[in-house]
């Protein structure tokens, strides 16, 4: 009876630790030393939240909110305002703990034109030497080039080593942006008995894992998306937990639909063809709240491909217009594999010969009719190679026979190609044919598959990524009827922006005897 009684008052002291309020002030730091001193207002209807429920702050700006056990409260920053760099400098906009939380914002300078943000997915970090990688291939060569005033980073920020989050961190705040994260199923904790439980580093670093920020241009809603499942096969899957879909539907009733709302997580919302890969019920009450929003943009990580998805009726869009997903490349692209350059980075090609990465997200007037323009930006191309470049990579063969029947083709991989990209191609500046899209392994990346295979040593510390279709890969039949020597090939590519890239290369004809 004693021990049952004494279990009793732990459950209801845990129980009051639960419904313990928790309350605080969002005010004005008008000298930015990040403590309120005489004379700093507060700031009136901010949203503030504990992951589930949110309020808005009063005339003096005041809040009061129930305190979730070992959760975050945050503010969801306004726009015209930002907030200070907390720890590992990182965006302190939470607070941890039932104690009274207050948040310092002080008013953004005004900005001209578009927003320009940096987009990062899958850093994944297994060590400190991919660690360094990432700081000498993605983050160094941004320094002081960037006209970006926002960052994300759409999770796996390291591959299971969780210690590795403060080296990660300082090697990104040396953009010295504001950056933002999700969380990845690489970001959890190895020893958690359910989901509720996964993420107790990631928020001791990040905070919320569900939240939203806002900018002028766009509203910013970044959520973690993996419901882990410890004990079965895959050990999680797409999906959301009830809180997370209570913050949505009470941040979105009350969000500006007259700007572009921006969606960011790591499990993409498509599901590849005959993959489970995300809980359908889930996805559907989604977008069902979105779908009151004339413009959204889905970004999401996790493939290590790259691909434009637009989904419709058939993943249970029920919009006006169909729904775009950009499934961003990894910035370790094939997990930091491959061989290495002169510079020792490895080539890290992904699988669909995308190579690694960031992306670049532009938001305003001037980026497009959508209202925002996205590009992809390789981290490194191959010096004096016309074949590679910005926005594809070709691929033919050296020589063929002339008079050979015409079986051979060049393929250009266009990186950020969708189904309305026109691709096009023409042989010793001849008359541009089109090129037809196919869906195949890129021979660049089956060639490296084939050169690990017939290696008698290892060629890098992992094998190139093993070749899978490529959803924006084209091809263009070469002719063998033209006269012996070399050709020159140009393709070219137009966005959907009307924007003409071209790259080239030479194949040559030689006479050949039975």
């Amino acid at each position: 009876m004693g021990h049952r009684f004494f279990c009793t008052c732990l459950l209801l002291i845990a129980a009051a630790a639960q419904a313990e309020g928790i309350g605080g002030t969002v005010y004005e730091d008008g000298n930015g030393n990040g403590r309120r001193d005489p004379g700093e207002r507060g700031i009136a209807g901010v949203a503030v939240s504990n992951g589930r429920e949110i309020v808005r702050t009063d005339a003096q700006g005041r809040y009061a909110l129930q305190a979730r056990a070992g959760l975050p409260v945050f503010v969801v920053k306004p726009a015209g305002w930002r907030v200070a760099a907390g720890a590992e400098d990182l965006p302190a906009f939470w607070r941890e703990g039932p104690a009274g939380a207050d948040f310092a914002l002080r008013r953004a300078p005004p900005r001209e034109g578009d927003l320009d943000v940096l987009v990062f997915a899958d850093p994944q970090a297994k060590s400190t030497v991919d660690v360094d990688y990432y700081r000498r291939d993605i983050v160094e060569p941004l320094i002081g080039r960037t006209r970006a005033a926002l960052g994300l980073s759409l999770g796996d920020i390291v591959n299971d080593d969780l210690s590795l989050y403060p080296a990660v961190n300082a090697i990104t705040a040396r953009l010295g942006l504001p950056w933002l994260h999700v969380a990845g199923n690489h970001d959890l904790d190895a020893d958690a008995r359910d989901d509720e439980d996964s993420l107790r580093t990631y928020r001791r670093h990040f905070g919320p894992d569900t939240y939203a920020w806002e900018e002028p241009q766009a509203s910013f809603v970044l959520f973690d998306d993996v419901v882990h499942l410890p004990g079965e096969h895959a050990g999680y899957i797409g999906g959301l937990r009830e809180d997370q879909l209570a913050f949505l539907e009470a941040y979105l009733r009350e969000a500006p639909k007259d700007r572009l709302l921006v969606l960011g997580m790591h499990i993409p919302l498509f599901e590849p063809a005959g993959q489970d890969t995300f809980r359908d019920a889930d996805r559907e009450r989604l977008f069902a709240l979105l779908r009151p929003f004339p413009k959204v943009l889905l970004l999401s990580g996790h493939s290590h491909t790259q691909r434009h998805y637009f989904h419709d009726a058939r993943t249970g869009w029920h919009g006006a217009h169909p729904l775009h997903e950009y499934n961003v490349g990894a910035a370790c692209g094939a997990f930091w594999g491959g061989v290495k350059d002169a510079q020792g980075i490895p080539d890290t090609t992904m699988s669909d010969g995308t190579p690694n990465g960031h992306a670049t997200l532009r938001i305003g007037a001037d980026a497009g009719a959508q209202g925002y323009a996205l590009d992809w930006h390789p981290a490194r191309l191959p010096p004096g190679n016309a074949a590679f470049t910005e926005a594809m990579a070709l691929h033919a063969p050296k020589v063929l026979r002339r008079g050979a029947y015409p079986a051979d083709g060049v393929y250009a991989n266009v990186f950020m190609g969708r189904d309305d990209t026109r691709v096009e191609y023409r042989i010793d500046g001849g008359e541009w044919k089109p090129m037809r899209r196919v869906e195949r392994p890129d021979p660049r990346v089956s060639a490296q598959n084939a050169l690990d295979d017939a290696a008698t040593s290892l060629r890098g510390y992992d094998r190139a990524a093993q070749a899978t279709p490529s959803p924006h890969l084209w091809r263009g039949t070469l002719p063998t009827d033209l006269a012996i020597g070399a050709h020159a090939v140009e393709v070219r590519s137009i966005d959907e922006r009307g924007r003409e890239h071209r790259a080239g290369l030479d194949y040559a004809l030689a006479d050949a005897q039975p």
